[in-house]
């Protein structure tokens, strides 16, 4: 039996969801720029182009915000990290790549966002701090996965799955953090396809090289 959705209630909700990521993009541009510190809601309504009212239809306040903007960034690996390894099938090594270029792909999306993570974490409260360690840790567990069963089936050799599953989250990473650098030489599909080779190449025995040659460039022939 279906539920009907009043398509009033239904439009009301897209455009809060609309205006929310709106204030998030911002906040999370002006931040990166100016330092968390720095930033008021009154600069943060400039650059967003709306009222500070509106803001505090949202959010409770500075804090609230900047924690929003980095679950949201992790909410958005939570959910895109997955769909892509799920798409890529069963191998572990397409699912682990998939699951590479996905990162790059939301980084690349949210890359101001990404930095604060590094920036900001410290100017929250315990308890945000602790949201975020646990919801990060969640949101990687696609990619331990993927790693213990290519482990398991020894189409990786891995020395330890939590170490590796942060190499290559650290991997990913250094497309916000060293953006400047890597803009110039490197699209984002550029720097994923060499990024997820270099993860590859470490962990694929030479014995199974040659199978996955289209995702490990010339390390495959």
């Amino acid at each position: 039996m279906s539920i009907d959705t009043d398509p009033a209630e239904a439009a009301r909700q897209a455009r809060a969801e609309q205006r929310s990521a709106q204030l998030l993009e911002a906040a999370a541009r002006l931040m990166d720029r100016d330092g968390p510190e720095s930033v008021s809601m009154q600069s943060l309504a400039t650059e967003a182009g709306v009222s500070v009212g509106l803001i505090y239809r949202y959010f409770g306040g500075k804090d609230e915000l900047l924690l929003a903007v980095i679950l949201n960034v992790l909410d958005a690996f939570g959910t895109e990290v997955p769909k892509a390894m799920d798409e890529a099938g069963e191998d572990p090594v397409h699912r682990l790549a998939a699951g590479v270029r996905a990162l790059c792909e939301v980084i690349d999306d949210q890359r101001y966002a990404v930095v604060l993570t590094y920036r900001a974490t410290k100017q929250l409260s315990p308890e945000g701090r602790h949201r975020i360690m646990e919801l990060e840790l969640s949101t990687m567990e696609p990619l331990r996965e993927a790693l213990r069963a290519g482990q398991k089936s020894g189409a990786f050799e891995v020395i330890d799955v939590d170490l590796e599953t942060y190499n290559v989250l650290l991997l990913t990473h250094s497309w916000a953090l060293k953006h400047w650098y890597y803009e110039r030489r490197y699209t984002v599909e550029e720097f994923a396809t060499m990024q997820t080779a270099i993860a590859l190449r470490a962990l694929i025995p030479p014995r199974q090289r040659r199978k996955y040659a289209a995702l490990l460039g010339n390390a495959g022939a």
